[in-house]
């Protein structure tokens, strides 16, 4: 699979992020892309903080703003992520058989979930995006108590 939606991916998984950030939440955001045509079927951002989640990470978020769709949808789309999936997150991306991640930053934080997904055949993208690394250093020097809470530290 080329990368030919990856600029569009993300620059919604960035806004995102920021949407995220801008309502005093985790500045994560992403986006799922049909390969084939670059159809986005859903965004979203971390709400863990303004629906007061355990569980709504950014990736979480994308995938519950899908909607429901059909099992072999998931199989020709690219999740994009403004940082490196957690457990939980990569455990979705696993379960749906989504083949391909793009992922804007793991400087921040790197999770052991990349190195999973490649082991279970997804390809695994990172590609060191300024801005996304800004947002989240931001977010954790300012709020490091949140951040630790929201990877469970």
């Amino acid at each position: 699979m080329d990368g030919k939606w990856d600029n569009k991916g993300m620059q919604i998984a960035y806004e995102e992020a920021s949407k995220g950030f801008e309502e005093g939440g985790v500045p994560i955001g992403g986006c799922l892309i049909n390969n084939k045509d670059g159809t986005v079927l859903g965004r979203g951002h971390n709400m863990r903080f303004q629906k007061g989640s355990a569980t709504l990470h950014g990736e979480i978020s994308t995938l519950e703003n899908c909607g429901r769709l059909e099992g072999k949808v998931y199989k020709d789309t690219t999740l994009y992520t403004s940082l490196s999936p957690c457990d939980m997150c990569t455990g979705a991306i696993i379960m749906y058989g989504i083949p391909r991640v793009v992922i804007g930053e793991n400087i921040n934080f790197k999770s052991p979930g990349e190195k999973y997904l490649v082991e279970r055949g997804c390809s695994v993208h990172v590609v060191d995006d300024e801005n996304c690394k800004t947002i989240m250093k931001k977010f954790i020097d300012e709020r490091p108590q949140d951040w630790f809470e929201d990877i469970g530290e």
